[in-house]
């Protein structure tokens, strides 16, 4: 009874020191990547999972259960060999989800504000008093926004079925992350002058629809930062080993 139980206290021991070796590999190489925490979550469990196919195949063959999860690891190759690859589909990822959000929010807070204008209460007057150069601005804050969106849908496009063609979707990544840093400030300033060429509008404040308007447009606004920063951070620097 005594051996049996030492048996079973060695095997659990020595199951639980095998296991150790896959996942301190998993867990120094999610600490190594960088990225959409989904997507990344899917390529760790996936690498684990392989990891450990292995390991039990190579069990299956004579190999104690150590010695099977160190081979596995080998065979698999070391975390600065493989999380580069890692990191190249992440930053897509992160490329991706950029442009998914810019393709579908600038144009629709494009319309939406146009359907504002157009709705809301104003006293011509008030367009008589606003300055000739209100009309130009006012266009031009609507075509940035519908380029942006098109730019968007290239990406997508580009991040989607181009990888085929594209050598360094990292940098299509990057490119579109900076573009929205520097695009923003510009909208804000255009959507500003505006604001002070209507005179506030007159009521407007008070007008619910504009409001929700409002609020809606800077959500999209801090989402498209955010992701922007990910992007960026993401394809900073190549991923170096934990």
């Amino acid at each position: 009874m005594g051996a049996s139980a030492l048996k079973g206290d060695h095997t659990a021991g020595e199951n639980m020191a095998s296991t150790g070796v896959i996942d301190d590999y998993v867990t120094r190489l999610s600490r190594t990547l960088k990225g959409p925490r989904g997507p990344k979550l899917d390529m760790v469990t996936e690498a684990r999972d392989s990891l450990l196919d292995t390991a039990e195949a190579l069990e299956g063959d004579g190999l104690d259960r150590a010695e099977a999860e160190r081979v596995a690891v080998e065979e698999f190759g070391s975390i600065s060999e493989i999380a580069p690859g890692y990191q190249e589909e992440l930053s897509i990822s992160a490329g991706r989800r950029l442009a998914a959000l810019l393709f579908l929010s600038m144009p629709l807070t494009t319309l939406m504000w146009s359907v504002i204008w157009r709705i809301f209460p104003t006293d011509v007057a008030d367009y008589a008093a606003r300055p000739g150069w209100f009309v130009p601005v006012a266009r031009g804050l609507d075509i940035l926004q519908m380029l942006t969106g098109v730019l968007g849908a290239l990406a997508l496009v580009a991040l989607g079925r181009g990888l085929r063609r594209i050598r360094r979707p990292r940098l299509v990544t990057r490119s579109l992350a900076v573009f929205v840093w520097l695009m923003l400030p510009v909208t804000l300033a255009l959507g500003a002058a505006l604001t002070h060429g209507s005179h506030g509008p007159t009521g407007f404040s008070d007008y619910p629809p504009g409001i929700g308007v409002g609020l809606v447009s800077y959500t999209f606004m801090l989402l498209q930062l955010y992701c922007a920063a990910r992007c960026m951070s993401v394809t900073r620097r190549r991923p170096v080993t934990a």
